[in-house]
């Protein structure tokens, strides 16, 4: 697998002429790439050190519109810079578009160069920092699905995105058969991602018509984000590039399954891991125990960062493998939370909850800092669930719906201490909006349904 660019190989390349592009990428609100096209040349004689860009890129939503009652912009502060520090140790070349590199840029302040403190990278380094003043590192690994379909994004859209056809006719949950009717665009998007130095383990058909996974191997939680972000943006630009649309929504359909993306994490000291104790139940360590406490305790309170839209709970439904419950058990996919590896240095606990369209660096960041939590609180665990969690009697429940979360996310003690006052009154900014500008829209379902009959 080839490695991230130097920069001293960057400026090779851009002197022989091999790269003449390079994308300098922020990661917004909603997880996405924004940024610049550099001529290759210009970034590595000046714009390496920083670059600008309006500040409402930390402050708006999918339609890029510009929401107001965020303190950090508004119209009243006219909306002015950042600087966008490109972070030279993720210089990567980008395989599916020619002549391309690109950076991932942290986010800092304009008058004070100080990180954004609401920008994502920097909410999930503030998680990091405590770990490590702590002695401990962490290892993550996301698992991210996504529809594939047989028509393109702009056939779509001319459509108006209905009559959505998968790429294929039937569940291909581990299907063989059928993913190899999709390798023109799966087996590009593995060996792609693989040469711009993107740890990919596999992909397989998931649990419904054209649903696919993609698996990348695990790394510390500030990799592990950078790649699942990469990864995604990738698997848009590749598939559109074969003529085929791609879907992160969770729900896409009232009738098919959704889309997740799991969790996985276990806490490290140096080579040693932090959760595993060869003496303990299922091999975990009174620490695991804690830190698992703290994850099923806080999981109202953080479960806006991952669901955070109108349709991320749409996919909550009984019996479709997306929890509804925050209760643990042993390698059982009915509940929020699965211990994964028992009784190795392998084990783990996998959070379930989250969506496709989940940010993961604000996911991972608040997973870290609950339990944290459940670790200085020195918590005690409950015996795992066995059987149907969506049957049990005796599972607490995350929100049910975004309003709902928004209101535990407002109230959280925990997260307003861990990831800062600011922070946390941004992101309720940001899922308000979403709840007032779904509100004031007429969707086609209330007219079918009560054109005539109403």
């Amino acid at each position: 697998m080839s490695t991230p660019l130097t920069f001293e190989t960057l400026k090779i390349q851009v002197a022989s002429g091999e790269v003449d592009t390079v994308l300098a990428c922020l990661v917004d609100m909603q997880g996405r790439l924004m940024g610049k096209r550099f001529h290759a040349q210009h970034f590595v004689d000046t714009a390496f050190e920083e670059t600008h860009c309006c500040n409402y890129l930390l402050a708006t939503d999918l339609e890029m519109g510009t929401p107001d009652g965020y303190a950090s912009t508004s119209w009243q502060s006219g909306y002015g810079d950042y600087v966008m520090k490109p972070d030279l140790d993720t210089l990567r070349p980008v395989p599916w578009l020619e002549g391309t590199a690109m950076v991932l840029c942290d986010v800092r302040d304009h008058e004070t160069h100080a990180q954004v403190p609401h920008s994502p990278r920097a909410v999930l380094k503030k998680q990091i920092a405590r770990l490590e003043d702590m002695g401990f590192s962490a290892m993550m690994a996301t698992e991210l699905e996504f529809f594939l379909f047989e028509k393109s994004l702009d056939e779509i859209r001319a459509e108006h995105f209905v009559n959505l056809e998968p790429i294929s006719a039937y569940n291909e949950d581990y299907h063989i058969l059928q993913t190899t009717k999709e390798e023109g665009v799966m087996r590009p998007i593995r060996n792609h991602l693989f040469a711009a130095g993107i740890p990919v383990e596999n992909t397989k058909g998931e649990a419904e018509a054209g649903q696919e996974e993609l698996n990348i191997r695990y790394g510390s939680p500030l990799d592990t984000a950078d790649f699942h972000t990469i990864a995604k943006h990738a698997v848009k630009e590749i598939a559109w590039a074969k003529g085929h649309a791609v879907t992160f929504l969770p729900k896409w359909h009232k009738d098919r399954v959704g889309s997740s993306s799991h969790v996985h994490q276990s806490l490290w000291r140096g080579r040693n891991s932090a959760f595993y104790d060869k003496d303990k139940q299922h091999g975990m360590s009174d620490m695991m125990r804690s830190y698992v406490a703290g994850l099923i305790k806080y999981a109202p309170e953080y479960t806006y960062f991952l669901a955070p839209y109108i349709n991320s709970y749409k996919r909550f439904q009984k019996g479709s493998f997306a929890p509804t419950g925050t209760a643990w058990s042993v390698d059982n996919r009915t509940a929020g939370f699965r211990l994964c590896g028992e009784n190795t240095k392998a084990v783990r606990i996998e959070c379930r909850i989250g969506g496709s369209d989940m940010n993961p660096y604000l996911a991972m960041a608040a997973q870290l800092a609950a339990g944290l939590k459940g670790m200085e609180e020195e918590l005690e665990l409950e015996p795992p669930l066995t059987g149907d969690a969506y049957a049990s009697k005796n599972v607490d429940h995350i929100p049910a719906n975004l309003r709902d979360a928004e209101t535990a996310l407002k109230n959280s003690k925990m997260l307003r201490e861990a990831l800062g006052e600011d922070v946390v009154e941004h992101y309720c900014r940001a899922a308000r909006w979403e709840i007032e500008e779904f509100e004031r829209v007429v969707t086609t379902y209330e007219i079918a349904r009560g054109f005539e009959r109403a």
